[in-house]
This record gives structure tokens, sequence and C-alpha cells, in this order.
């Protein structure tokens, strides 16, 4: 079966917040997934199917049904797990991710799978018949239209998401398999919210608005003509830059485990949830993670508070506040917090020059945009410095 041609991540215009909380689940899937608000037409499932593309290839357990892990235990069914504590060999096969999709009309059995009950005694997990939280294990799992989905079908799938397993209990007996995804929701607000228990299900969130600049407009129409007139060519000229972001994801996957995050940073998050009273610990552990992985993706060893300003605004940004009393902060108030409680706990930063000497920085709060470029935004910069010098001297997303 010849492969979908999908328009290149790398390739969409702006929406860099957007791209830079995609790409933090594709390093980190524990940090728990990504919803997307926005009208139609704002590029958000163009995105989503674009991640694919720049995802390194996952190793899996050939012909088991849950895409087991061959080297991590604690990603296997119950069937490997007792093959691999045997020391049996498993068949190994290397198979790039895959988008699977959740349609809104699916019944729980199809989602979590559905149990004989008669043949668990006999098969154990073999008992089970394999659900959409099977197959994503290991994948990307996407829902469109999540706000439209029933409550039972997204309660399932978001403590899948949480806790990485997915248990399947019938007539007092209970089955689980691995199922590790990185979930991406989207949604568009004009066709009904969210219910709050749900939403604050979700680890990050951005809200997409219309491309609200002619230039940027002008360029996202020349890019899709291209693709449509020569997809091959359009793709040919973006490799570079997924090559890029796709070593940059393998880096700092393996780089994850190193970084560090100081006591007194750690404390700042803590306050700041209190301080804008946010509801139970999540967010308190998730901007954490968040901020660690925006460190491992920028090939660095220490979480700095910009970490954390920006891995807070993914996070709190559509929280319950006071049981649901309170409005989302928005992102003012989150930054005005963070300036609060930097003062207050006298926090100071430790920076590393070039030259290996540690000086120390005043913490504030001063938020960023996106923190990585593509080849062709450096080209792009590179000729405008050639402008500007004297004639003797001599496609962004």
């Amino acid at each position: 079966m010849p492969k979908r041609v999908t328009y290149p991540f790398s390739a969409i215009v702006a929406l860099d917040k957007l791209k830079l909380a995609i790409l933090l689940n594709a390093i980190n899937p524990k940090i728990g997934g990504v919803l997307i608000q926005g009208p139609k037409g704002s590029g958000k499932t163009t995105i989503v199917r674009g991640l694919a593309d720049i995802l390194p290839k996952v190793e899996v357990i050939e012909n088991c049904p849950f895409n087991c892990n061959p080297y991590d235990p604690t990603n296997m069914c119950e069937k490997c797990n007792e093959s691999y504590t045997k020391g049996e060999h498993f068949s190994v096969k290397e198979r790039e991710m895959a988008i699977i999709n959740l349609p809104l009309g699916a019944t729980e059995d199809r989602v979590v799978g559905s149990l004989n009950v008669e043949k668990v005694i006999k098969d154990g997990v073999g008992a089970l018949e394999p659900g959409i939280l099977a197959e994503a294990n290991q994948n990307i799992l996407y829902v469109d239209e999540i706000n439209l989905l029933p409550d039972h079908i997204a309660d399932d799938l978001l403590d899948a998401a949480a806790y990485g397993w997915n248990v399947v209990e019938r007539e007092g007996i209970s089955i689980r398999h691995p199922s590790r995804f990185i979930l991406i929701g989207t949604m568009n607000p004009e066709e009904g919210f969210i219910r709050p228990q749900l939403l604050d299900r979700f680890s990050l969130s951005v809200s997409v608005q219309n491309i609200s600049t002619v230039e940027d407009r002008m360029e996202i129409v020349k890019r899709n003509l291209a693709f449509e007139t020569n997809a091959e060519e359009f793709l040919a000229k973006f490799n570079t830059s997924q090559e890029e972001l796709r070593i940059r994801i393998i880096q700092a996957r393996n780089a994850l485990s190193q970084v560090y995050m100081m006591d007194d940073l750690l404390e700042v998050i803590c306050e700041t949830c209190l301080d804008l009273k946010v509801d139970g610990m999540r967010p308190d552990l998730i901007i954490s993670k968040a901020a660690k992985t925006l460190a491992a993706f920028e090939n660095r060893e220490i979480v700095t508070l910009d970490d954390v300003i920006l891995a807070s605004e993914l996070v709190l940004n559509h929280r319950t506040r006071e049981g649901g009393f309170l409005e989302p902060a928005t992102t003012d108030e989150i930054r005005k917090t963070l300036n609060v409680k930097v003062k207050e706990l006298k926090y100071v930063e430790k920076i590393r020059t070039s030259d290996g000497e540690e000086k120390k920085k005043q913490g504030k709060a001063k938020g960023r945009t996106m923190t990585y470029t593509y080849q062709e935004a450096q080209e792009k910069e590179e000729e405008k410095v050639k402008k500007k010098e004297p004639e003797h001297d001599s496609l962004d997303s």
C-alpha cells in the first residue's frame, strides 16, 4: 500500500507555539498530550498529520497485537513480559510511527477492546480483542472534534494517556496492556465547549487563531499551491529541515534523563500554582516535565526560568481554578505571578558562559517565542545580511 503524502511539518507557516507543544510531547510522551483549539481552516489537522514524518522509527515485537517494546519490560503485555523474564528471543520489527484516528462514533469495545470472559482463565491477555488503544501504543493517537466525544470514551483514552496502560474490566475480571502514545486532540470552540473535567486532563493546550498578517497568508497560499502542483519537489525542498528536527528529537530523548532542575526553580513553580489557585497537583508536575523536556530539546542540562515560563503558559492557560469557580489564568496573569514569586523567593539563575565560567542572573519572567529554527529561515537571514552589505564588498516556519 503506497504511503500517504503529507504536508511537511517544517513547511507550516507561523503556529510556533503549537509546533513547540507538539514537539515536546514527541520528545516526552509522558507529558500527556496536547489539546489544540481553533477555528476551522487554521491548520490543526495539517500540523498533526505532518508530525509522523519527523518522528524517529520505533521497534516493536513482531506479531504482538499490542505493539510492545522489545527492550522495555514496563511497556510489555503479560505474554511478552513472561517471555522476556524467561530470556526468550523476540522477533523485532522496525516501523514508522503511525497516526491512529479515534472516530467520534467508536464504541467503548472498539476503543478499549473486547474481552472474552470464558477464555480469560486459559489464554490470559490473549482473550482480549485489541482495540484502538492497543493500536495506539508507540504511535500517535489523534482525536478530531474531541469536544463532541462521549464522556465515557474520553475518560477511557485520557486515563490511558495519563498512566500508559489500558485496563479492560468485565464481570470482575481485569486485563491490561501497555498503551503509551502521543495524544493530540483538536476542537473548534464554535461547535461546542469541552467539559472542565475533560479539559483539565489535557496536559498542554494551545489556542490557534486565524493568520492575521498578509505576509504569512501569502506564504501559506504559495506553499500550498506548490505542494499541490508538485508534491515530490516540495517535499525535497524541506528534506533537510525535516531531518534536522528528527535528529533533534532523538537527541533530546536521549538527553532528557540527564536534565536537572534546581529546587529553587521548582519552588517558583509550586508557589505560582498555589497563588493562581489551580486545582490539584497535576499542573506542578506537568510544568516540571515540560520545562525539563524543553531544556533537553535545546541541548541544555539545566532548566532555566525561561523554560518554566513557556511551560507554564502551555500548562496553565486552560486549567480549572478554585474548583471551577475561577476562569483559567491568562498569559499575562501567569507571567505576572511568576515575576512576583521570582522576586519574593529571590531566585537567582546561574548561567554558564562560553568560557565555562558561571555568572548569576537575576530572574525575571519575560517569556519568549519559538526555540528552534529551520535551514530555510537561516538562509533568508543570510540573504538579508548580504543585501545590507556594500556592493564593492563583495520560506520561514
